[in-house]
């Protein structure tokens, strides 16, 4: 059986000569987890739109745009977000403790399995900014003119922020929302309407995530967890514990079937071929047991760290000679076996270099992990450590690729360089490929340009209760720094300092965002100016009407049974004083004193007739 999982403790006295780095990268990134018909994808940085590719890892100021009859999904850590046909989304901020998502048309549906206390989910939208409270079932709809937003919770509870008012959306409740931003709101509560394809199709999702073997032996906080059950066998090894064996072809190898991209802040990011190819190579660890390569993933009782590609990169002098092609040198790599330190090409804090390592693997109590941290970020030592990589010489592990195919975002495989006998265990391991990325790079090698989303959709202007971060450094502005570190991501401070410069190259066009909400220390709304006319008093509630019938705007969502656990109820969030009265029967009790009941229950007797 695997041995005591335990953290090695790197608050020792050799990390005191270490400098913090400016804040480290997140610890999860958004998973591109499905993708059906014309999906297009829209790196932050560049303005260029290019087809998605499946397994994507996304992050701050990444979009997407489907076409009619598209369909797209996410995954971030156990949160799944699907987008319906004609949908426009973009990452506004997907750190560890915010996912904040703009919404200028179209359809979104989102299913939460955990939020804790620190964190926040929010959907911002022409109309109204939309956040998640609890676990739960959410749909988002906002039609193509952008005039209307409808709201509704399945299951869970949400809180609606319009103008200056803030409203609770209830279990089983929908609400649609119009108004020109100047005034109060008008909202509409409505009743949750039959299902329709698109419903269908996240209910369809949710009973494969909720069925699936390998939640068993992982954490749900790891993306594509799901798809291992069809592809692969779990079964129970002595030495690693519980394994996962893909069904591949014979000669197959981790990380030879796929192409790199550049995605920042991580820098190189392996973007595998497989429709199960992004837990395995983002996560755990990899091992050649007999004669077959099997995955070994970390302790499935805590949430694992992301990391770009959990490989050592191969080099030094007589590797670049030995694979040279064309006057050009190739570049190599293998797959990390369990136990061993992956350390990033990016500067990371002892904690993070800690929590990313022991995640996704049981660290070997032999390793001092303090004196690896040291030789790397404080002495810069170029090989990580003495120790031998036991799938460095394991035949065929290691891939070779020249330069241009990485930077080109190209497919490994048909591109892989024979490598001469010794020389994958001759190289040296270094923390990071020499290879500075081009524009093709952030792309990923997609081929090809894509449809973008209508201007009038993309610049509309939009919402937000929580202050967004700053927009991405554009990639132009970026690549001279770049070019002087090859493999390296820039740092925080230097970004810091280019966002006060001039924008260098076209950017993404958004629209503005408007700050809603009551106002707060840290929130605050400027005070209003001397009106030249008579003002309406501020305390007026938003206008809520209770609607028998609801006829759809865009998709509107269906009532199904929740595929989550029941949470216990929260305090109650404090209504408008005009409030939508619950639906269903009143009792004779409930009747008394409330005007206008029974004339209402004499109609819906009237109706039945």
């Amino acid at each position: 059986m695997r041995s005591i999982f335990f953290t090695v403790p790197l608050l020792a006295a050799g990390l005191a000569l270490a400098q913090e780095p400016d804040v480290d990268p997140p610890s999860r990134a958004v998973r591109l987890s499905y993708v059906a018909g014309n999906v297009s994808f829209q790196a932050g940085g560049v303005e260029d739109w290019a087809p998605a590719t499946l397994n994507r890892p996304m992050t701050t100021g990444d979009a997407l745009w489907t076409e009619i009859g598209g369909r797209a999904e996410l995954h971030s850590g156990s949160a799944a977000i699907r987008l319906n046909s004609r949908t426009n989304v973009t990452l506004l901020n997907a750190s560890d403790t915010v996912t904040q998502i703009q919404l200028p048309a179209g359809s979104v549906s989102v299913r939460l399995r955990r939020l804790s206390d620190q964190e926040t989910f929010e959907i911002d939208t022409p109309h109204v900014a939309f956040s998640l409270l609890r676990p739960g079932e959410y749909r988002v709809d906002v039609n193509e003119q952008g005039n209307a937003t409808i709201l509704t919770v399945r299951g869970g509870q949400g809180e609606a922020t319009a103008g200056s008012r803030v409203f609770p959306v209830r279990p089983r409740q929908q609400v649609r929302i119009t108004g020109t931003g100047d005034g109060p709101p008008e909202m509409d509560e409505r009743d949750l309407p039959v299902a329709d394809n698109f419903d269908s199709f996240c209910a369809s999702r949710d009973r494969r995530e909720d069925l699936s073997e390998s939640g068993r032996h992982v954490s749900r906080e790891m993306p594509g967890y799901a798809d291992l059950d069809s592809n692969g066998v779990w079964r129970e090894d002595a030495q690693y514990g519980w394994i996962w064996a893909p069904r591949v072809a014979v000669g197959w190898a981790p990380y030879h079937y796929g192409h790199w991209a550049w995605i920042a802040p991580w820098g190189w990011t392996w973007v595998d071929d497989a429709p199960w190819g992004y837990a395995p190579f983002h996560y755990g660890r990899w091992a050649f047991a007999g004669a077959n390569w099997v995955w070994v993933p970390g302790p499935a009782a805590v949430r694992p760290v992301y990391a770009p590609a959990l490989v050592a990169w191969v080099g030094g002098p007589r590797f670049g000679v030995d694979i040279a092609i064309g006057g050009g040198a190739a570049v190599g790599w293998f797959a990390l076996g369990p136990g061993e330190l992956w350390a990033p090409a990016y500067r990371a804090s002892p904690r993070y270099f800690n929590q990313v390592n022991v995640t996704n693997t049981v660290v070997n109590n032999n390793v001092n992990v303090t004196n690896v941290y040291n030789n790397v970020y404080v002495n810069k030592t170029t090989n990580v450590t003495n120790t031998t990589y036991v799938n460095q010489r394991v035949n065929g592990a290691v891939a070779a690729v020249p330069h241009d195919v990485m930077v080109g975002g190209r497919p490994v495989a048909p591109a892989r360089v024979a490598l001469p006998a010794n020389a994958a265990a001759a190289a040296q391991i270094q923390t990071a490929a020499p290879v500075a990325p081009q524009r093709a790079s952030v792309l990923g090698g997609a081929a090809g340009a894509s449809a973008a989303p209508p201007a009038s959709i993309s610049r509309r202007a939009l919402v937000a209760r929580t202050p967004p971060p700053s927009a991405p450094v554009p990639f132009a502005q970026q690549q001279p720094a770049l070019q002087s570190n090859p493999g390296q991501p820039v740092n925080n401070s230097t970004l810091d300092r280019m966002r006060n410069e001039a924008p260098q190259g076209p950017v993404p066009q958004r629209g503005a965002i408007r700050q809603v909400g009551p106002a707060s220390p840290a929130n605050p709304t400027p005070a209003p100016q001397a009106p030249a006319q008579p003002q309406v008093q501020p305390q007026i509630q938003p206008q809520i009407r209770r609607e028998r019938t609801a006829p759809a705007i865009v998709n509107p969502p269906p009532v199904r049974e929740q595929t989550t656990r029941p949470q216990p109820e929260a305090a109650p969030v404090p209504r408008p004083q005009t409030e939508v009265q619950p639906r269903g029967p009143v009792s004779p009790r409930e009747q008394k004193g409330r005007p206008g009941k029974q004339e209402e229950k004499q109609e819906r007797r009237e109706e039945k007739r």
